[in-house]
């Protein structure tokens, strides 16, 4: 149950950064309130995996969940640039991910 908590607080970061970022500086209300409603949602799920899983471990994968995930829709949806160099920053991510979860107990 925790890696699955991890996983969902992982796409809610994804969700509230894009909110954020559609918020304008907070000066959307919508935006913000969905920013501010998704946030505290990833941290809960982030604190209650943390209850079995390793502190490094999850937040590790929580933020890498993040990034990966802000980065495609960054890119997908918000027309941002693909480039080599952000594609393998990606991919390095990625790898300590996996490596992070398989050296998780």
């Amino acid at each position: 149950m925790a890696w699955i908590s991890l996983f969902v607080a992982g796409i809610l970061e994804v969700i509230w950064a894009f909110s954020m970022k559609l918020s304008h500086g907070f000066t959307k209300p919508i935006p913000t309130v969905i920013t501010l409603i998704t946030m505290i949602a990833s941290f809960a799920l982030l604190a209650f995996s943390m209850r079995s899983l390793p502190l490094g471990t999850a937040y590790t994968i929580w933020t890498g969940i993040g990034a990966i995930g802000a980065f495609l829709v960054g890119i997908l949806v918000l027309g941002e640039q693909l480039s080599a160099m952000r594609v393998a920053a990606a991919v390095l991510i990625v790898s300590g991910l996996v490596l992070m979860k398989l050296s998780a107990n």
